[in-house]
């Protein structure tokens, strides 16, 4: 297998996908084939479903929290973070993942580019209450309203249908000019994903656009996956442990 050397003058962009949070035993989207309780997962994945029935929007979430709350982050999570506490400031990670292992793990640089399973934000785009900390599994029939304005709260996930926060996408967009005119060597990993859903998907055409070297690592293959460079198969709980060489 090839080695990722990771040194003084390397700075590293991670991205990681589902098959990394699978790896714990999170059931994926794709693992649903699309659907829940018989109902495509945009009804309850999308501003119009939680318009359309608030109730089953957080019956969904309520019981994806109970059931990401009862998993671990496995090696690979913890190889990032190793990673991370051996570059700095020169290592991002950004993640399309929602529940939180990452930062579980001891991840500190972390944008989570579609929201954050246990946290809730209020509904009302108005509202000036900020998303918070909310490991709750509502019972059955419970929709959770703000305190400040009484609107429903919804979770803070970002839904079919709605734009990434632009403040993540500067973050990204900072470290990589930073990386990029850096002098040193600039490197983007993938890790677990599908290569389908952009922004994310077109993050390897941004960094070879730069001059940085892409990185590919997946138990199958990505959408995208002829725009790599380096390709190694296989899990990244395997793979990642043994991948990165910290010198």
């Amino acid at each position: 297998m090839e080695t990722l050397l990771l040194d003084s003058n390397t700075w590293l962009l991670v991205l990681t996908g589902a098959g990394v949070s699978a790896e714990s035993g999170v059931p994926t989207f794709r693992g649903m084939n699309g659907l829940w309780e018989d109902q495509p997962v945009e009804q309850v994945a999308s501003p119009e479903g939680f318009a359309k029935d608030p109730l089953r929007v957080w019956r969904f979430y309520s019981q994806r929290r109970a059931g990401a709350a009862g998993v671990s982050p496995n090696p690979g999570h913890d190889a990032l973070v190793s990673w991370e506490r051996h570059l700095g400031d020169r290592f991002l990670l950004a993640t399309q993942n929602v529940d939180g292992l990452h930062s579980r793990a001891g991840s500190q640089r972390v944008v989570e580019m579609h929201g954050n399973l246990f946290k809730t934000r209020c509904s009302n785009d108005e509202c000036q209450r900020a998303p918070f900390e909310d490991t709750t599994v509502y019972a059955a029939g419970t929709v959770p309203g703000c305190k400040d304005c009484g609107s429903l709260l919804r979770p803070h996930i970002v839904w079919f249908g709605e734009y990434l926060d632009p403040a993540d996408l500067e973050r990204i967009q900072n470290f990589s000019l930073r990386a990029a005119s850096s002098g040193g060597r600039f490197v983007f990993l993938a890790a677990g994903t599908s290569g389908a859903v952009y922004p994310a998907a077109g993050m390897v055409d941004q960094v070879r656009g730069a001059g940085g070297e892409t990185w590919l690592v997946n138990l199958d293959p990505a959408e995208n996956s002829r725009r790599f460079e380096h390709s190694v198969q296989g899990k990244s709980g395997e793979v990642l442990p043994k991948l990165g060489r910290l010198v």
